[in-house]
């Protein structure tokens, strides 16, 4: 079995600092596997805020699988979101876009998706030469190992929230990826924690995938929910979802089981066990 922990959209510069130490906390008592952290780690991409979420990631102390977020690239800076939008993450967070962590039960695959020149700002984009990276590298992985696909930008919404947040490209970039039995989609961007099925928005060929966002520990959170993160219990042919938010009465994250799903030839069906 593996334990992943799903982070996004920490937004240093917005974040709660009273939250940082119990969420460092929470995270180190679950001792991941790894730690999918899918982007926004600043609110507005200065270089003091990446220095606290580069802080902030060398305190948890495990493995770290990171991809960038709209909030990571400058706003105002235009010679620089232009120029070389993304330096300031290379710097401080990680200068690889493509990151993969493989061990012997999954491969976690991730996909930059922030854009510097999309309307309407802030959303995101798959491009066709990183589809093809992405089917590259899956290729000759055994279909013994969970495919894993973390993004800043979310393959599907929450109820109520504008298809314009989807990632660009979403079609084309879920047929192909589906195409290759990819398994569980993560992302954030929506700060609000949902999780659900390949096929309630596509036509993948029947393949259900699950589909999980993350919430955000920031103070940005929207719908109502709480300062939040996800934990991933990952033991083919079955995967676990827990949401962690915050608790004033406890002053700490504390766990609410989402659901438990199985895989059969069609893909993630939720266990009603």
């Amino acid at each position: 079995m593996r334990t992943l922990v799903h982070l996004s959209d920490l937004h240093f510069g917005r974040i709660d600092r009273a939250l940082v130490e119990p969420l460092r906390r929470a995270v180190s008592d679950l001792q991941p596997d790894l730690v999918a952290i899918s982007g926004d780690f600043t609110q507005r991409a200065r270089r003091s805020q990446f220095a606290d979420a580069r802080a902030f990631i060398d305190s948890l102390k495990a493995k770290t699988l990171v991809v960038p977020g709209n909030h990571d690239i400058p706003l105002y800076d235009f010679v620089e979101r232009l120029a070389a939008p993304l330096a300031r993450y290379r710097k401080y967070i990680s200068a690889d876009l493509e990151p993969e962590y493989q061990d012997e039960e999954m491969i976690v695959l991730g996909v930059n998706t922030a854009r510097s020149m999309v309307f309407p700002f802030g959303e995101g984009r798959f491009s066709m030469q990183q589809v093809d990276r992405i089917l590259e590298r899956l290729k000759n992985i055994p279909k013994s190992l969970l495919r894993v696909i973390v993004t800043h930008h979310p393959f599907d919404l929450p109820p109520g929230v504008h298809e314009r947040r989807l990632v660009g490209r979403y079609a084309m970039a879920m047929e192909r990826l589906a195409a290759a039995s990819a398994d569980l989609f993560l992302s954030g961007h929506l700060h609000i924690s949902h999780v659900s099925h390949v096929a309630d928005r596509y036509k993948a060929g029947g393949h259900a995938g699950l589909i999980v966002q993350a919430g955000t520990v920031s103070t940005r959170g929207r719908g109502g929910q709480a300062p939040s993160f996800n934990v991933l219990r990952l033991h083919r042919p079955g995967i676990e979802l827990e949401r962690y938010s915050w608790d004033d009465s406890a002053a700490g994250f504390t766990s609410l089981p989402v659901g438990r799903y199985r895989h059969s030839d069609s893909g993630w069906t939720l266990d009603k066990k």
